[in-house]
């Protein structure tokens, strides 16, 4: 055989050459081999390595399905103690479903029970706000006509006093004019910068004494703190240790300008005033500044308890001026009704005067009968 014919017998399933026709005839390897009495040791591994595989493929499918046979089992009582379970939570579930149900509707009972009551309620407030709203309102047009009227007559005294007023008669006096009317006090010229102007008591010769004190008017609707400020450094660039705000009316101080009337800032001591207050602010603080020409303008410095207690001065004489100011309109409003009645009392004199007197009755001798009045 030739090296083509030695690489077939390589393979046991590969035709051979006939070792007794020299190839002319074809036979198959187990042909060959059976025909000499020659077992095929490949044919039969091969057979017995099939045949362990079939057993052990067998064995494996057997052992498989009894795995999964077992898995069944196992996942069936599984699936049933989770469907027993859910089951029973279900039924726990059912059970607080309809409790819950049962307080839903006991809720929305209750709900629309509060609701109606609500609702009651807010239509009696409705009902009783609507009538103290008419109310109000024939009160507002009762007052409108009272004002109508009152604006009437107070036009009709205008007209009166417009005409009793002297002609050219000024409505307002300036601030240095009016200072100077003050007895004891001395006004400088208007100042060109750093207020407006400087004021002091003087002496009986005249001249200013110490110590003087730096004045800045003010008519706007309300004192800023910027406004202080300012004045406090105008004071510092004159030198001056007392710097007076003056206001023209108490409704343009702030309620911390009105509470703290007098007090001291950056080592200047301020008055916040108005300009009907002033007179008697001055006349208030004179004993303090006689004691500073005495003891030198750190007198105040050094007695903070006594500013403490001017400031308190302040206040209280505040308070009982307004309550002058209530008792005045009260005597003013007394006098008033005082007139009218009094105006009303002579038409009724009158009146009766004017009228025939019905004839007193007699008695038998003639003289006239006087009335026996009883209780």
């Amino acid at each position: 055989m030739d090296i083509k014919h030695e690489e077939k017998l390589d393979a046991p399933t590969e035709t051979i050459v006939c070792p007794l026709c020299l190839g002319d005839g074809k036979l198959k390897r187990t042909e060959v081999l059976d025909r000499l009495g020659v077992k095929d040791f490949a044919r039969v591994a091969q057979l017995s390595a099939e045949e362990a595989f079939r057993l052990l493929q067998q064995k494996h499918n057997h052992d498989d399905q009894g795995a999964w046979a077992r898995f069944e089992a196992e996942l069936a009582k599984r699936v049933a103690e989770v469907k027993q379970r859910h089951g029973d939570e279900l039924r726990a579930l059912g059970g607080r479903i309809r409790e819950l149900e049962s307080a839903a509707k006991v809720f929305e009972q209750q709900s629309t029970l509060n609701v109606q009551r609500v609702r009651a309620e807010l239509e009696g407030k409705l009902r009783s706000e609507q009538s103290q709203k008419e109310d109000l309102n024939r009160r507002v047009e009762d007052y409108f006509r009272e004002i109508s009227q009152l604006r009437e007559r107070n036009q009709q005294l205008e007209a009166e006093m417009a005409k009793v007023a002297r002609v050219g008669k000024r409505e307002e006096i300036d601030f240095a004019e009016e200072a100077r009317t003050w007895p004891g006090i001395h006004v400088s010229e208007k100042l060109s910068r750093n207020g407006d102007y400087v004021i002091a008591y003087r002496d009986p010769s005249g001249a200013a004494l110490e110590p003087r004190m730096l004045v800045d008017n003010k008519d706007k609707s309300a004192i800023a703190e910027s406004d202080i400020d300012k004045l406090v450094r105008d004071a510092k660039e004159r030198s001056i240790p007392v710097a007076i705000l003056l206001a023209r009316e108490e409704s343009q101080l702030r309620q911390t300008d009105r509470e703290a009337r007098w007090g001291s800032k950056d080592g200047v001591w301020v008055l916040r005033t108005t300009r009907q207050w002033l007179p008697r602010d001055l006349d208030v603080l004179k004993p303090l500044f006689e004691r500073m020409r005495i003891e030198g303008p750190d007198f105040l410095q050094k007695n903070v308890a006594l500013a403490e207690e001017v400031r308190r001065t302040f206040a209280d004489i505040d308070r009982i001026e307004k309550e002058l100011g209530k008792a005045a309109t009260a005597i003013r409003s007394a006098s008033g009704l005082l007139s009218k009645y009094k105006g009303r009392l002579q038409a009724i004199c009158d009146n009766a005067s004017s009228q025939r007197m019905p004839p007193r009755p007699q008695r038998c001798d003639g003289s006239e009968a006087v009335p026996q009045t009883g209780i």
